[in-house]
Order: C-alpha cells, then sequence, then structure tokens
C-alpha cells in the first residue's frame, strides 16, 4: 500500500467528501414551498367580478375583497349596536360620510385595503399596487384626517377578531393553516397601528 503524506491524505479526504455529498439540488427530497397566502386564495385564477358581470377580477383579489367588505359590515354593526369598546371612533369621518350618503371614499377605503393585502401576500399580479400612506401615517390621525383617533391593543384586537370572523365568514376555517396565517399578516401590523 502506498504510503500518503497527510497533507495528501487530508485533501484526498476533502476531495471525496465535496463528491460523494449531496447538494441541495441533488437532494431526492427537497422541502416543498408553501404556496402564498393569495394563491391559497384563489390566486390569478380570473373568474367574473359578481359586482360588475362585465369584468374578470383576480380570484386572490376578489377573496380579499370579500373579506375586507365582510369586515366593514361587522365594523359598521357593532357600531350601530352602541355596543360599548366599538371601533366607532375610528371610523368616524368615513361613516359620517357614508351618513351623508357619499360612499366614494368608502369604496376608496376598500380598494386600498384590497390592494394592500392582496400586494402584501403575494399577489404581484394584482390589477392595483397598495400606494396609500405607510402604516404609522394612515393610522395617526394628526396626519390622516380620514382616521378618527389612535388605535389601542385592545382596538387592534377587536379589528382582529372582526378580519378572523370575516375571513370565516367568506370560507377559511377557523384554526386552519390559512386562517393562521393571515392573522400572521394581521400581526406583523400591530406595532405600527397600535399607538396608544
Amino acid at each position: 500500500m502506498k504510503k500518503y503524506s497527510k497533507i495528501t491524505l487530508g485533501v484526498l479526504i476533502m476531495a471525496s467528501a465535496a463528491f460523494t455529498s449531496c447538494s441541495k439540488d441533488d437532494d431526492p427530497s427537497p422541502t416543498p414551498v408553501k404556496a402564498s397566502i393569495y394563491t391559497r386564495l384563489g390566486g390569478t385564477t380570473m373568474v367574473t367580478d359578481p359586482d360588475d358581470s362585465s369584468k374578470m377580477i383576480e380570484k386572490g383579489r376578489l377573496s380579499f375583497r370579500k373579506v375586507v367588505n365582510s369586515t366593514v359590515g361587522l365594523i359598521v354593526a357593532d357600531v350601530q349596536s352602541g355596543a360599548s369598546g366599538n371601533l366607532g371612533a375610528h371610523f368616524a369621518p368615513v361613516l359620517a360620510e357614508v351618513g351623508a350618503g357619499n360612499t366614494t371614499k368608502l369604496a376608496i377605503l376598500v380598494d386600498n385595503l384590497t390592494d394592500f393585502f392582496s400586494f402584501n401576500t403575494g399577489g404581484t399580479n394584482a390589477v392595483n399596487t397598495y400606494s396609500g400612506l405607510n402604516m404609522v401615517d394612515a393610522h395617526d390621525p394628526a396626519l390622516n384626517v380620514r382616521m378618527g383617533t389612535k388605535s389601542s391593543t385592545a382596538d387592534f384586537n377587536k379589528f382582529e377578531g372582526y378580519v378572523g370572523a370575516a375571513a370565516v365568514t367568506n370560507g377559511v376555517p377557523a384554526g386552519s393553516e390559512l386562517y393562521n396565517d393571515v392573522v400572521a399578516v394581521l400581526e406583523s401590523l400591530r406595532a405600527p397601528i397600535v399607538q396608544k
């Protein structure tokens, strides 16, 4: 048997390890990549817009729009019930406009929220991208006259509960992975939104 120097032996061991180890490309069982929230809500599949049958809308965007609309409905119902701790003070400017018959800015708010959630959950092919204020400025009444008051932790928890209930109403099972992922997106916004 030939004698090898320690250096040569070391090089041979390293070389054999390099040639016999698997790279990630060679791994026979790669970890599957989870589809984006937007994709799991229907993605870029085009469907007829139920609000305007002459238009098409991405199914993922439609799913978010339904959740946003349902959330608005829950907030309005809570405000109308007169329950303490409702979110009416936050949406007072918008509610006053709607009460006066002007729904234009409410529609813009719904579109902005739909754009925001669609774009930030994987909807890169969405018709619109969110171009509104950043989260801190959007939730500061001193910088956004459309915000009635700053949010507390309790306010945010209530809003998050409304979004969760709206998601369930629109076919996302409570406690499912998709539901938990939607809640995680909301949780990622807690710090910039809660300002009191």
